[in-house]
């Protein structure tokens, strides 16, 4: 439970939030403390200015007697709250409570303005002092404020604030869970259809209805995903089937071949025939399993190429030598134009396997009399290899699925001449792991042209 999504997301909502309340009472107990204070203070100030004007009329009565005047004033004058006192000089003249000798010695000076008493009470004061001269002497009023009342109703606060933090809290608890749980429910969609999705049902695709953006996304790349493999265990069917059928044409004439040869007593000649017809069918197999096994390591990245630098001129002079008596056999004229030197970094064995593979096609697929060309461009930071027949063409509906394996334009014409379908399907593997291109030009009854561009 602690490891899911929805308690992390919940548990982290309930975090901030609780962070965000507990700022939000601090910020506003500092702003009710303020406020409460500043009224105070204000109410201090009136009672001050109300006091001196006040006892200024009755040292006017009262001919200059302070104390006379100062016992009238407290007389007179009743305070809400708090405490005021009148010196002369550093003499009390008047109270309206009694106070200690220690609580006078707290009292400010006539110049102090507002100031903080903490020792003055058990939560402190606040107290006002004003001034004056009258006839030589120096006057002063002190009116002092307890904070009980203030205290007390921030005490109040500070319980509603802390009363209020649990429930607040459970509720973004609550809150929390249920955004999550709405938010990671087409996840839980998407699981309970991801698992119903098996390797015969790969066509399906993910539903999730109006979610959110990111879980759209999400569903949108899985459903690229499944298309991906779908497009890839269809290949992988085909391409299964495609090499079983292979198979089963050679595999089935040598065990023909073999039981007919060992049906009865045959002439020497006549197991010669078998026996060289089984080799024939044998070697083609061969060919078909060599092949399948290069392409398969291809795919899974277990060929690793071996760069060396080699003049690619030098290398298709020796397979154009290589495959002149499989030219002249079929009475096909092999012409090879190399060009000067030609340097090239990459693996000579794969590009020799290239050249082979197209000029074997070149010469299988051109009728006896027909020409076949290879050659060499330097065409400044890569190099072109162009192999050219005159053999009938490729046919325009067969040009786009040339290089997929076991493709072939006529599948009877190619079965006689021995090929597989996957000739130019590894053709084009060694272009691309060299970081080129393979590309054919053909018109029907006029050859195809086959271009391998690679860069040095």
């Amino acid at each position: 439970m602690f490891s899911s999504l929805r308690f992390r997301i919940t548990a982290w909502y309930t975090a901030f939030f609780s962070l965000l309340f507990v700022a939000f009472a601090v910020f506003l107990y500092q702003v009710l403390a303020r406020s409460a204070l500043s009224r105070l203070d204000e109410t201090l100030r009136s009672e001050s200015a109300t006091l001196a004007t006040v006892f200024s009329d009755e040292l006017d009565e009262a001919k200059g007697d302070a104390s006379e005047a100062a016992r009238v004033t407290i007389t007179e004058v009743r305070l809400a709250a708090g405490h005021l006192a009148i010196y002369e000089g550093n003499r009390l003249v008047a109270s309206s409570t009694p106070l200690s000798a220690a609580e006078h010695s707290v009292l400010p000076s006539p110049s102090a303005g507002v100031l903080d008493l903490p020792k003055l009470g058990p939560h402190g004061a606040h107290a006002v002092a004003s001034g004056f001269e009258r006839n030589g002497k120096s006057l002063r009023l002190v009116v002092t404020a307890p904070l009980d009342t203030v205290a007390a109703d921030l005490a109040a606060v500070r319980r509603i604030l802390w009363f209020a933090m649990p429930p607040l809290v459970a509720l973004a608890a609550l809150g929390g869970w249920w955004l999550a749980s709405r938010n990671v429910a087409p996840l839980s969609w998407m699981a309970v259809q991801a698992a119903a999705i098996s390797g015969s049902s790969l066509e399906k695709r993910l539903e999730i209805g109006k979610a959110a953006g990111e879980l759209s996304l999400l569903a949108a790349s899985f459903n690229e995903l499944l298309a991906r493999l779908d497009h890839s265990f269809n290949s992988m069917r085909r391409f299964v089937a495609d090499a079983s059928h292979e198979m089963r044409t050679p595999i089935a004439i040598v065990q023909g071949e073999a039981e007919v040869a060992l049906s009865r007593d045959r002439t020497p000649a006549e197991y010669q025939a078998s026996l060289g017809l089984i080799l024939d069918e044998s070697r083609r197999l061969s060919r078909l399993v060599d092949d399948l096994l290069h392409l398969a390591r291809a795919d899974a990245g277990h060929v690793k190429l071996r760069r060396e630098e080699f003049y690619l001129n030098d290398l298709v002079a020796e397979c154009c030598r290589s495959l002149h008596s499989l030219a002249a056999a079929r009475q096909i004229d092999l012409e090879c134009r190399p060009a000067s030197d030609a340097p090239i970094h990459g693996d000579p064995e794969l590009l020799r396997r290239l050249v082979v593979n197209l000029l074997d096609n070149a010469i299988r697929y051109t009728e006896p009399g027909g020409k076949a060309r290879a050659a060499v461009e330097n065409t400044g930071p890569d190099l072109r290899i162009t192999i050219s027949d005159s053999g009938p063409g490729v046919p325009a509906d067969a040009a786009p699925y040339l290089f997929d394996r076991f493709y072939r334009a006529d599948k009877s014409r190619d079965r006689e001449r021995g090929g597989s379908g996957l000739g130019l399907a590894i053709v084009k593997w060694i272009a691309e792991s060299h970081g080129g291109t393979v590309t054919f030009a053909s018109q029907p009854g006029a050859g195809t042209t086959f271009t391998v561009t690679l860069p040095r």
